[in-house]
């Protein structure tokens, strides 16, 4: 069982990635959570050397909570095509080049996946992770996933990342163009992040 996380308490979204941190913290609002992001503590961002979304997230979380001393949550996610055998997967990121311009990144999957099957689904996966001094360091995993199809041209300025070009299964309109009302219900993070508040706020 996952350690209780205090209303009040501080803890440290491993991210560098200001949407992300945006949609964490909308999560966690409504738990008295006090966030801060990575950036904010100059946590320098590490290189992302894990074969799995759990294995990022677990290392990203470690590493912030060691460094900050306080719990950390990472989230390592991508986007996940079938027709182009998994990729962008855990390289989703990487996709979108040096200057992580996501419109690349997207323009990527479009020219490799051609006429092929365009079934895809976004995977979310949150790792906790607690300092070191507090019993050894424990780390609890969680994981989400959204499926749907991708659209060609893009639709939609809201979101960040593949969202734009990802019709979630259900609905006729991309996560670029969802309110974060619905999208924090549906999305994968959301999903990740239902099984995190079950394990940590539930009764």
């Amino acid at each position: 069982m996952a350690r209780r996380l205090k209303s009040g308490g501080q803890l440290v979204v491993a991210s560098h990635n200001p949407g992300k941190l945006d949609e964490i913290t909308a999560l966690l609002g409504p738990f008295g959570v006090r966030t801060i992001g990575a950036a904010a503590l100059g946590l320098a961002e590490p290189e992302e050397t894990g074969a799995s979304f759990e294995e990022n997230a677990a290392l990203k979380a470690r590493l912030a909570a060691e460094a900050a001393r306080l719990p950390a949550l990472a989230d390592d996610s991508g986007l996940v095509v079938p027709a182009l055998g998994g990729a962008p997967g855990i390289y989703s990121a990487r996709w979108a080049g040096a200057t992580k311009d996501f419109r690349i990144a997207m323009a990527r999957v479009e020219r490799e996946l051609g006429s092929r099957d365009r079934r895809a689904y976004f995977v979310a996966v949150l790792a906790l992770a607690w300092p070191p001094t507090d019993d050894d360091g424990e780390m609890a995993m969680f994981r989400g996933e959204a499926h749907g199809q991708l659209v060609w041209p893009p639709r939609g300025e809201r979101g960040f990342g593949y969202d734009p070009m990802f019709v979630p299964d259900g609905y006729d309109f991309t996560f670029g163009e969802m309110g974060p009302e619905l999208k924090h219900q549906i999305s994968h993070r959301a999903r990740a992040f239902a099984k995190l508040v079950a394990a940590c706020f539930g009764a």
